[in-house]
Protein backbone atom coordinates (compact mmCIF):
# COMPACT_ATOMS: atom_id res chain seq x y z
CA UNK A 1 0.00 0.00 0.00
CA UNK A 2 1.19 3.19 -1.02
CA UNK A 3 1.97 5.62 1.77
CA UNK A 4 -0.11 8.94 2.56
CA UNK A 5 1.63 12.13 3.84
CA UNK A 6 0.39 12.86 7.91
CA UNK A 7 -2.80 14.93 7.39
CA UNK A 8 -2.64 18.33 7.46
CA UNK A 9 -4.74 19.44 11.02
CA UNK A 10 -6.67 22.24 11.39
CA UNK A 11 -6.21 23.14 15.13
CA UNK A 12 -9.61 25.45 14.78
CA UNK A 13 -11.64 22.29 13.12
CA UNK A 14 -9.66 19.86 15.80
CA UNK A 15 -10.56 21.93 18.55
CA UNK A 16 -14.14 21.66 17.93
CA UNK A 17 -14.35 17.90 17.69
CA UNK A 18 -15.07 16.50 21.74
CA UNK A 19 -16.40 13.18 22.92
CA UNK A 20 -20.26 12.55 22.17
CA UNK A 21 -21.89 13.02 25.53
CA UNK A 22 -25.54 11.69 26.53
CA UNK A 23 -27.03 15.84 26.49
CA UNK A 24 -25.90 15.44 22.59
CA UNK A 25 -28.14 12.78 21.54
CA UNK A 26 -30.61 14.77 20.43
CA UNK A 27 -28.26 16.45 17.76
CA UNK A 28 -26.84 12.89 17.03
CA UNK A 29 -29.78 11.72 16.38
CA UNK A 30 -31.26 13.96 13.79
CA UNK A 31 -28.00 13.78 12.06
CA UNK A 32 -27.98 10.32 11.75
CA UNK A 33 -31.94 10.30 10.49
CA UNK A 34 -30.64 13.04 8.05
CA UNK A 35 -28.47 10.42 6.33
CA UNK A 36 -31.91 9.13 4.76
CA UNK A 37 -31.12 5.45 4.10
CA UNK A 38 -30.12 4.81 7.37
CA UNK A 39 -32.49 1.07 8.47
CA UNK A 40 -32.67 2.65 11.75
CA UNK A 41 -33.02 6.29 11.03
CA UNK A 42 -36.21 4.90 9.74
CA UNK A 43 -37.62 3.28 12.24
CA UNK A 44 -37.65 6.76 14.33
CA UNK A 45 -36.29 8.83 16.76
CA UNK A 46 -37.50 6.91 20.04
CA UNK A 47 -35.67 3.94 18.70
CA UNK A 48 -33.02 5.94 18.02
CA UNK A 49 -32.68 7.91 21.19
CA UNK A 50 -32.48 4.27 23.01
CA UNK A 51 -29.96 2.76 21.18
CA UNK A 52 -27.41 5.72 21.33
CA UNK A 53 -28.01 5.99 25.53
CA UNK A 54 -27.26 2.24 25.17
CA UNK A 55 -24.01 2.69 22.94
CA UNK A 56 -23.29 5.65 25.17
CA UNK A 57 -22.62 3.13 28.46
CA UNK A 58 -20.73 0.31 26.52
CA UNK A 59 -17.01 0.28 26.79
CA UNK A 60 -16.74 -0.58 23.23
CA UNK A 61 -18.27 2.46 21.68
CA UNK A 62 -16.47 5.65 20.72
CA UNK A 63 -18.53 8.53 19.51
CA UNK A 64 -16.96 12.08 18.69
CA UNK A 65 -19.18 15.21 17.53
CA UNK A 66 -17.78 18.23 15.95
CA UNK A 67 -19.86 21.09 17.63
CA UNK A 68 -20.21 24.65 16.86
CA UNK A 69 -21.38 26.56 19.68
CA UNK A 70 -24.72 26.89 20.79
CA UNK A 71 -24.89 22.93 18.52
CA UNK A 72 -23.59 20.40 17.33
CA UNK A 73 -23.35 20.09 13.84
CA UNK A 74 -21.57 16.44 13.06
CA UNK A 75 -20.72 13.19 15.02
CA UNK A 76 -18.85 10.15 14.30
CA UNK A 77 -20.10 6.64 15.61
CA UNK A 78 -17.24 4.05 15.44
CA UNK A 79 -16.31 0.78 17.83
CA UNK A 80 -13.89 -0.89 18.92
CA UNK A 81 -15.30 -4.00 18.82
CA UNK A 82 -18.74 -3.63 16.68
CA UNK A 83 -20.59 -7.12 16.66
CA UNK A 84 -19.82 -7.75 21.03
CA UNK A 85 -21.12 -3.18 20.90
CA UNK A 86 -24.41 -4.43 19.05
CA UNK A 87 -25.07 -7.90 20.36
CA UNK A 88 -24.81 -6.64 24.01
CA UNK A 89 -26.77 -3.02 23.28
CA UNK A 90 -29.69 -5.60 21.94
CA UNK A 91 -29.59 -8.12 24.15
CA UNK A 92 -30.01 -5.47 27.19
CA UNK A 93 -32.62 -3.24 25.95
CA UNK A 94 -34.65 -5.44 23.80
CA UNK A 95 -37.68 -5.11 25.57
CA UNK A 96 -37.40 -0.98 25.44
CA UNK A 97 -37.10 -1.56 21.80
CA UNK A 98 -39.91 -3.72 21.26
CA UNK A 99 -42.21 -0.78 20.93
CA UNK A 100 -40.21 2.30 19.00
CA UNK A 101 -39.43 -1.29 16.24
CA UNK A 102 -43.29 -2.18 16.36
CA UNK A 103 -44.19 1.53 15.88
CA UNK A 104 -41.62 2.02 12.96
CA UNK A 105 -43.15 -1.41 11.24
CA UNK A 106 -46.42 -0.03 11.59
CA UNK A 107 -45.95 3.12 9.28
CA UNK A 108 -43.28 1.00 7.14
CA UNK A 109 -43.82 -2.36 6.58
CA UNK A 110 -41.14 -2.73 4.08
CA UNK A 111 -38.97 -2.67 7.00
CA UNK A 112 -39.76 -5.65 7.82
CA UNK A 113 -37.23 -8.00 5.56
CA UNK A 114 -34.40 -5.75 6.10
CA UNK A 115 -35.16 -5.97 10.08
CA UNK A 116 -34.57 -9.32 9.58
CA UNK A 117 -31.88 -9.74 7.98
CA UNK A 118 -29.68 -7.22 10.21
CA UNK A 119 -28.60 -10.40 12.25
CA UNK A 120 -26.28 -11.39 9.16
CA UNK A 121 -24.68 -8.22 9.15
CA UNK A 122 -21.46 -9.39 11.00
CA UNK A 123 -21.04 -12.48 9.55
CA UNK A 124 -21.31 -10.96 5.98
CA UNK A 125 -19.26 -8.16 6.21
CA UNK A 126 -16.20 -9.80 8.18
CA UNK A 127 -13.45 -9.95 6.16
CA UNK A 128 -10.88 -13.01 6.25
CA UNK A 129 -8.44 -11.09 8.15
CA UNK A 130 -11.14 -10.66 11.12
CA UNK A 131 -11.40 -6.77 12.20
CA UNK A 132 -13.94 -6.23 14.88
CA UNK A 133 -12.75 -2.45 15.07
CA UNK A 134 -15.12 -0.62 13.33
CA UNK A 135 -16.07 3.13 11.98
CA UNK A 136 -20.28 3.05 11.91
CA UNK A 137 -22.15 5.90 10.88
CA UNK A 138 -20.97 9.57 10.12
CA UNK A 139 -22.89 12.24 9.65
CA UNK A 140 -22.67 16.70 8.90
CA UNK A 141 -24.70 19.14 8.56
CA UNK A 142 -24.18 19.77 4.36
CA UNK A 143 -22.80 23.73 4.88
CA UNK A 144 -19.68 21.94 6.45
CA UNK A 145 -18.96 20.19 3.06
CA UNK A 146 -15.75 21.64 2.08
CA UNK A 147 -14.28 22.81 5.29
CA UNK A 148 -12.99 18.87 5.94
CA UNK A 149 -14.43 18.80 9.03
CA UNK A 150 -14.99 14.72 8.13
CA UNK A 151 -11.62 14.21 7.36
CA UNK A 152 -10.68 15.62 11.01
CA UNK A 153 -12.94 13.49 13.15
CA UNK A 154 -12.30 10.67 11.04
CA UNK A 155 -8.69 10.66 11.96
CA UNK A 156 -9.81 11.38 15.63
CA UNK A 157 -11.74 7.77 15.86
CA UNK A 158 -8.68 6.09 13.52
CA UNK A 159 -6.42 8.23 16.39
CA UNK A 160 -8.52 6.94 19.05
CA UNK A 161 -8.57 2.88 17.82
CA UNK A 162 -4.62 2.90 17.31
CA UNK A 163 -4.84 4.00 20.36
CA UNK A 164 -6.46 1.39 22.18
CA UNK A 165 -4.15 -1.11 20.25
CA UNK A 166 -6.27 -1.87 17.12
CA UNK A 167 -4.19 -2.36 13.97
CA UNK A 168 -6.58 -2.10 11.40
CA UNK A 169 -10.03 -0.48 11.37
CA UNK A 170 -13.37 -1.59 8.65
CA UNK A 171 -15.49 0.45 6.68
CA UNK A 172 -19.00 -0.62 4.56
CA UNK A 173 -20.31 0.99 1.65
CA UNK A 174 -22.03 0.80 -1.03
CA UNK A 175 -20.31 0.00 -4.10
CA UNK A 176 -21.98 2.51 -5.83
CA UNK A 177 -20.98 5.13 -3.63
CA UNK A 178 -17.97 7.24 -5.45
CA UNK A 179 -17.95 10.14 -2.94
CA UNK A 180 -17.24 7.32 -0.15
CA UNK A 181 -14.97 5.33 -2.11
CA UNK A 182 -12.84 8.21 -3.20
CA UNK A 183 -12.43 9.08 0.55
CA UNK A 184 -11.69 5.82 1.89
CA UNK A 185 -9.12 5.01 -0.64
CA UNK A 186 -7.80 8.60 -0.41
CA UNK A 187 -7.37 7.74 3.16
CA UNK A 188 -5.35 4.23 2.19
CA UNK A 189 -8.40 2.30 2.83
CA UNK A 190 -8.25 -1.20 0.46
CA UNK A 191 -11.06 -3.20 -0.61
CA UNK A 192 -11.48 -6.73 1.31
CA UNK A 193 -14.46 -7.69 0.02
CA UNK A 194 -17.96 -7.79 -1.33
CA UNK A 195 -21.54 -9.15 -0.25
CA UNK A 196 -25.17 -8.10 -0.64
CA UNK A 197 -27.49 -6.71 2.35
CA UNK A 198 -30.79 -4.63 2.64
CA UNK A 199 -30.33 -5.68 -1.22
CA UNK A 200 -27.58 -3.68 -2.38
CA UNK A 201 -24.20 -4.01 -3.48
CA UNK A 202 -21.99 -3.34 -0.53
CA UNK A 203 -17.89 -3.35 -0.05
CA UNK A 204 -15.93 -3.87 2.91
CA UNK A 205 -12.81 -1.50 3.37
CA UNK A 206 -10.24 -1.93 5.49
CA UNK A 207 -7.21 0.86 6.45
CA UNK A 208 -4.00 -0.69 8.57
CA UNK A 209 -4.22 1.90 10.91
CA UNK A 210 -0.28 0.86 11.67
CA UNK A 211 1.44 1.92 8.04
CA UNK A 212 -1.15 4.73 7.78
CA UNK A 213 0.98 8.35 7.97
CA UNK A 214 -2.13 10.10 8.81
CA UNK A 215 -2.99 7.98 11.86
CA UNK A 216 -1.38 8.75 15.44
CA UNK A 217 -1.37 6.59 18.68
CA UNK A 218 -3.73 9.62 20.35
CA UNK A 219 -6.52 8.86 22.91
CA UNK A 220 -8.60 11.56 23.05
CA UNK A 221 -11.87 9.53 24.41
CA UNK A 222 -12.68 8.60 28.19
CA UNK A 223 -14.45 5.75 27.37
CA UNK A 224 -18.53 5.45 28.64
CA UNK A 225 -20.21 8.57 29.93
CA UNK A 226 -19.23 7.95 33.35
CA UNK A 227 -23.17 8.79 34.64
CA UNK A 228 -24.55 6.09 32.18
CA UNK A 229 -21.66 3.66 32.97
Amino acid sequence: MSQRKPFPVDPGVMAAIRPMLHRDLSRVVALHKAMGTSLWGRLGTDFLMTLYRGMLRHPDFIGFVYEEPPRVRGMIAGSSNAQRLFRDVFRSLAPTLVLPVAKGVLLDPKLIPPLLATPRYFRLSQPASHVPAESMFCSFEPELRGKRVSGHINKVLFDELLARGHKQVKITTEWDNEGAVRQLTSWGFEEAGRFRFYGKEMVVFVLDLEACERVEAVSRHPGPDPRFA
